[in-house]
C-alpha cells in the first residue's frame, strides 16, 4: 500500500512516478526578446486548449530563467519535435541562457520568434493570458501561425526518451 493510501497525501516522489507513466510529446517553445535575444526552453507541458479561438498553453517553471523573455515577448513558438531531435531537447533542457542559442540552426517566424528546421510542426502564439499554478507559469497563447510536417514524434515516457514503434 503506498504512503496516499493510508494518509491521503502523494508525495513529490510517487507523483512523480505515477505521471512518468503518461507518455507526452516534447516540445522546445521559444521567443526572441525586443532587443532580438532568442530564448527556448524544453517542455513536456503543452496540449491544445480551444479549437474556437484557437488556443494552446505551455507551462514553464516559475523560477526558470527563461521565463521573463516571454514575458517580455508577448509572443513564443512551440516546436514539436521529431524523433530524431533529443539532442535539441537535451540541448534546451539543460543549457541555461549564456550562449543557448551558439550552434543551433534556427530561423525566425512571423512573431520572430526561433522556429527549427525538421520538427512535426510549429505553432506560433501571442501570450493572451499568463497564471500562476503550483510551481510554474502557465502561458496560454492564441494560435497565429501554424505548419505542420511528417514524422514521428519525440516523445517522453518513465523519465525518459521514447519513440513510436
Amino acid at each position: 500500500m503506498s504512503a496516499s493510501e493510508t494518509n491521503g497525501r502523494v508525495s513529490a516522489d510517487e507523483f512523480r512516478l505515477v505521471c512518468s507513466r503518461f507518455a507526452t510529446g516534447v516540445c522546445v517553445v521559444t521567443t526572441v526578446t525586443p532587443e532580438g535575444v532568442p530564448h527556448g526552453i524544453t517542455v513536456n507541458s503543452f496540449t491544445s486548449l480551444s479549437l474556437d479561438p484557437p488556443l494552446v498553453m505551455a507551462a514553464i517553471g516559475a523560477l526558470s530563467q527563461q521565463l521573463p523573455a516571454f514575458e517580455k515577448s508577448g509572443f513564443f513558438a512551440v516546436n514539436i519535435l521529431e524523433e530524431g531531435q533529443e539532442a535539441l531537447s537535451r540541448h534546451f533542457a539543460r543549457h541555461r541562457q549564456e550562449g543557448r542559442f551558439q550552434d543551433i540552426s534556427w530561423s525566425p517566424g512571423a512573431t520572430g520568434s526561433p522556429i527549427f528546421a525538421d520538427t512535426l510542426g510549429v505553432i506560433e502564439c501571442e501570450i493572451v493570458q499568463s497564471l500562476d499554478t503550483g510551481d510554474h507559469r502557465v502561458l496560454v497563447g492564441k494560435a497565429l501561425h501554424a505548419r505542420v510536417h511528417e514524422g514521428k514524434p519525440l516523445l517522453y515516457y518513465r523519465s525518459g526518451y521514447a519513440g513510436l514503434r
